[in-house]
């Protein structure tokens, strides 16, 4: 075989004889600095556009891009997130389908507006004082900057895509649909204004969704809080049982509650002035404890009775500082007890406070109220939490809602001895509110322990400063109201449709995005609209002066009104409702503005792309027939995000989700699993990626990860992807040089060829299945994986190793016509198979087959396999012969190893073959061409003592002999025949070839 061009230096050189190898394809790939050459290319002959003028009938297929936001430089999140998208878009591109994709950009929202914010305080300049158009056009200005500098950043990865003309949340029309859209959740009565509390950021001032909501451990001050029993109905004992009260008027409390003191623990001493009730649970059991001996720094006295929930008295106690010797259990107090009481404010008859806590606080049941931490008792203030909030709705007791905290976490001016302090300060630390309270309820006996806790507080991931529950008038979706009849199959409630296209429409990937987004939508509160900032789209609506958000006349709903606003937008952006005179505008002349109130809340802005779908799918020529999206793909957050608006946005105004595939990747950490931080100098930038190996190595980690779990990056890890793109560079490398000067005059019909080749046939014909499988799955790693086995495997260290003897040195045999024929097959497919992912390196592969200004492998499908290539008997027959392969390859490596040989042609060994369909195989092959020897003897005779074995293949055994006669000059096999042909120190072969 030619392994290599034999030595000549004493012989007769055969070296210009041998068919070497013929390519231009480097062994070096270059690609940091030959990347960009190809963009170029790309972008030269229009690639995308070609692609979608030749469309002709393809079925289409169209990912919609979720928006990245536009504010900074990529991480490498964002390119595995956009790389994945490119996959999937050029895999069924590839397949056969029109496959579009708009990429898009979020641009309204807080983090830019914080950023000029920023910008303005370092110039000493007060935002409120700019005019807020003034200070909206700036922040489109930054915005505009950032979508060109990560447009770029998203081309050099190799990102396809209609980068011309992607789809921006701040051009005109799609704030123009945006508002539509919100205008669509007013007409249909889905829109109202409520007060209740909402997770507020002191530092941004407004209010957050729970996507933008993270959780870090913060240390809270901790207070135990006594609420003195005022009065409270009896409770009657079993009939025939003692009871002095029995019979006794239902106010008349029982003797040993009086004055007794019901004790609630709470993470959230600023919230102790607002508490309206105090909550408990049936379930729990609940004890009388009466305070026996104290030590001396106590705040409990002798002769004190606190209800504690049994499980957590000792606890509780402990806190004040009481051993167990210093109380005693009195009795149980029923639920239906607790049930009759009314408590005071510990803040009750404060000294200077005129009167301001002096009312009743009610005890009511609550299943939120565990015995797991605390006392048994819940503290509950309906402005400042959800189940506090709710246990006051389902009451009817909203009229008891306190209004005591402002924007910046603030006391407002009528709250006594607090007001002006804040929870937190600008800068999100600890404000003088809890301190202050802590004091106020020391100075009053409302205190008997207090203590410090570090626990997991939601922070705004913006500024990661924390956030507060606020009572403030917000603007809602609700998600329980009818929206429509219901003819359309999916439901009558944004809710009812959204869990029902879950379960029936929408296809899940990895299947467990499906529990996740059913189990959020099921248990979500109405969708929290509005937001307290400028830059954004606004809630395109009108308030009747006066009227209170329950009647019926409180919202303007008039359709020419809602026209006249899209038109404005259309030709202006949303800044026309920001100009002087935009309410008559609107208005007139159909209603007296002066009678009416404009909103300038801006829009959450997951609404704004939760509304992409039908400024992007609905309305471009390159969207979709239905505004259906066939995939939507991003990160295991946006089920909370994304996903998550885009599904109730579109079941609030089209009736279903807006998509039918819901792909999920993880999140990326460095190689020991730690998130990348700066701090810790882990964070691994794609750029660096890119400028060290290529972004071809970077669509290559992508692609060999599963992505639907968290995945792991380092220069470790890049180094062994590097190392698998050398590998398979060097099967495309082969492969090339082996089609040097291919013809359709070479080609050969795959029913005349060896069975090797026929094999390799069947393997492309399973492969192919894989490949389409795989990528219809979006399962890039296993689509990947098996090609890759198949180049390194089959190919190179199997086929491209036996065949390289006929490629070389054959002269035009049938053999060879067929080897080629074969690895022309073997090229059609292995580069469009692999150009999804390694998009340069493809092409780079193409072009040095076929050259030309107008080609590329990304204008061509991939091919079709005739399903006649498959032939699993033959397929079978070969394992065997590749089993038996491995015993010999491995015995003459221990020869080599050994220096006994120096290369596997100067063998001849012999092998005992004790399974017998095994040793019919061998017998139908060239074995001593598979196995790259001179010879070989294949015998049925049993396996010597001395011969070679392997476990896992226990049936064959090879016994080393050397090979005999000559090494031929030209093909360097040792055979008896050297030497005695027309060509001097030729074999037979040879001598054939040379003519």
């Amino acid at each position: 075989m030619c392994a290599d061009t034999p030595d000549t230096s004493k012989t007769t050189d055969y070296k210009d004889t041998l068919n070497l190898p013929r390519t231009d394809f480097p062994m070096r790939a270059g690609l940091p600095k030959r990347e960009p050459g190809w963009l170029e290319r790309w972008e030269k002959i229009g690639i995308y556009d070609r692609l979608r003028a030749q469309a002709g009938d393809r079925p289409p297929f169209t990912l919609h891009d979720g928006p990245p936001y536009a504010n900074g430089h990529l991480h490498i999140g964002h390119a595995l997130n956009k790389t994945i998208k490119d996959m999937i878009v050029r895999a069924h591109q590839m397949m056969g389908h029109e496959a579009r994709y708009v990429p898009g950009w979020d641009c309204h929202g807080l983090p830019i507006e914080w950023k000029i914010e920023e910008q303005y305080r370092a110039k000493g300049k007060n935002k409120d004082e700019v005019p807020v158009v003034d200070f909206r056009q700036e922040c489109r200005r930054f915005a505009e900057g950032w979508i060109d500098v990560q447009r770029d950043e998203f081309k050099r990865l190799g990102i396809t895509g209609n980068w011309a003309d992607p789809y921006l949340t701040m051009n005109f029309h799609a704030e123009r649909v945006i508002a539509e859209e919100f205008m669509k959740f007013l007409m249909t009565g889905t829109l109202y204004q409520g007060s209740k509390p909402v997770m507020w950021s002191p530092v941004e001032k407004t209010a957050l969704a729970e996507a933008e909501i993270e959780y870090h451990d913060h240390k809270s001050s901790t207070i135990w809080v006594p609420f003195r029993i005022a009065r409270g109905g009896h409770v009657a004992m079993p009939e025939g049982e003692d009871d002095d009260f029995a019979g006794a008027d239902s106010e008349l409390l029982a003797k040993d509650l009086q004055g007794a003191k019901v004790v609630i623990w709470t993470t959230t001493p600023w919230t102790i002035p607002s508490n309206r009730a105090v909550a408990y649970s049936p379930e729990i059991a609940y004890g009388l404890y009466e305070v026996t001996g104290r030590p001396e720094e106590c705040w409990a006295r002798i002769g004190d009775r606190y209800i504690l929930a049994d499980a957590l008295a000792e606890q509780t106690l402990s806190a004040a500082r009481l051993e167990d010797t210093m109380y005693r259990r009195l009795r149980d107090v029923s639920p239906q007890e607790l049930s009759t009481l009314t408590l005071e404010h510990p803040l009750n008859g404060a000294e200077g406070a005129e009167g301001f806590w002096d009312y009743d606080v009610p005890m009511i049941d609550a299943d939120y109220v565990t015995d797991d931490a605390g006392t048994g008792f819940v503290h509950t203030a309906p402005s400042h939490g959800a189940d506090d909030y709710e246990s006051f709705l389902k009451r009817g007791w909203l009229d008891r809602m306190t209004h005591n905290v402002g924007e910046e976490s603030e006391f407002l001016p009528h709250v006594p001895f607090f007001a002006g302090l804040t929870v937190f300060d600008r800068k999100g630390k600890e404000g003088k509110a809890n301190g202050a309270v802590i004091a106020k309820l020391v100075e009053a006996g409302g205190l008997i322990a207090r203590g410090r806790m570090t626990h997991s507080y939601p922070h705004s991931w913006r500024s990661k400063a924390p956030v507060i529950f606020r009572n403030t008038p917000q603007w809602f979706a609700a998600i329980d109201r009818e929206v429509g009849d219901g003819h359309d199959g999916y439901g009558t409630t944004i809710r009812e449709r959204a869990l029902r296209s879950i379960d029936e429409l929408v296809k899940f990937t990895p299947p467990s995005g499906r529990n996740r987004l059913h189990s959020m939508i099921e248990t979500r509160p109405d969708w929290v609209l509005s937001r307290q900032r400028a830059w954004g789209v606004p809630l395109t609506c009108f308030t009747k002066k006066g009227a209170l958000p329950t009647d019926p006349d409180f919202l303007l709903r008039d359709d020419k009104v809602n026209a006249r606003i899209a038109e404005a937008f259309e030709a202006e952006g949303a800044d026309a409702w920001y100009v002087e005179g935009a309410k008559e505008r609107f208005l007139a002349p159909d209603y007296d503005p002066a009678e009416w109130e404009q909103v300038f809340d801006i829009l959450d802005v997951w609404f704004d792309s939760g509304s992409t779908h039908a400024f992007v799918l609905r309305d471009r020529e390159d969207g979709t027939q239905d505004g259906i999206a066939d995939v939507y793909m991003e990160g295991t957050d946006q089920h909370r995000g994304w996903f998550h608006s885009s599904l109730l946005q579109a079941c609030g105004t089209m009736g279903r989700a807006p998509y039918r595939n819901v792909v999920t990747h993880g999140f990326t950490l460095d190689e020991k699993g730690n998130k990348m931080s700066k701090s810790l100098g882990n964070v691994i930038a794609p750029d660096e990626v890119v400028k060290q190996y290529g972004a071809d190595i970077l669509r290559l980690w992508v692609a060999q990860t599963d992505y639907t779990a968290d995945q792991r990056i380092g220069p470790e890890i890049l180094k062994g992807t590097a190392d698998s793109y050398r590998r398979l560079r060097n099967t495309m490398r082969f492969m090339l040089g082996a089609l040097g000067h291919f013809s359709e005059a070479d080609r050969v019909d795959p029913a005349e060829m060896p069975e090797l080749e026929r094999w390799v046939l069947h393997r492309l014909a399973e492969l192919d299945q894989v490949v389409h499988e795989g990528y219809r799955a979006f399962d890039f790693q296993h689509v990947f994986s098996q090609v890759f086995t198949f180049c390194t495997v089959d190919l190179s260290a199997f086929y491209f190793d036996i065949r390289k003897d006929a490629l070389y040195c054959d002269g035009d045999t049938a053999r060879r016509r067929a080897a080629r024929t074969v690895m022309d097959l073997l090229f059609h497919r292995l580069t469009t198979w692999l150009a999804p992912i390694l998009v340069f390196t493809m092409e780079d592969v193409w072009l040095d087959r076929f050259p030309g200004q107008e080609s590329s492998v990304h204008l061509q499908d991939i091919p079709e396999t005739p399903a006649a290539w498959r032939d699993p008997e033959l397929a079978g027959k070969w394992q065997k012969v590749r089993q038996a392969r491995r015993v010999v390859t491995a015995a003459l490596e221990i020869q080599r190893s050994d220096k006994v040989i120096g290369a596997s042609l100067e063998a001849a060994p012999v092998v005992h073959v004790e399974d017998p369909e095994i040793l019919a195989a061998l017998k139908t092959v060239n074995f001593e061409d598979m196995c790259i020897t001179s010879d070989i003897t294949v015998t049925a005779d049993p396996v010597p003592p001395e011969a070679f074995r392997m476990a896992e293949v226990p049936n064959v055994g090879v016994v080393f002999e050397k090979a005999e006669g000559e090494k031929c000059q030209r093909c360097w096999k040792i055979l008896p025949d050297v030497g005695t042909h027309k060509h001097e120190g030729t074999c037979a072969r040879c001598d054939a070839a040379l003519g």
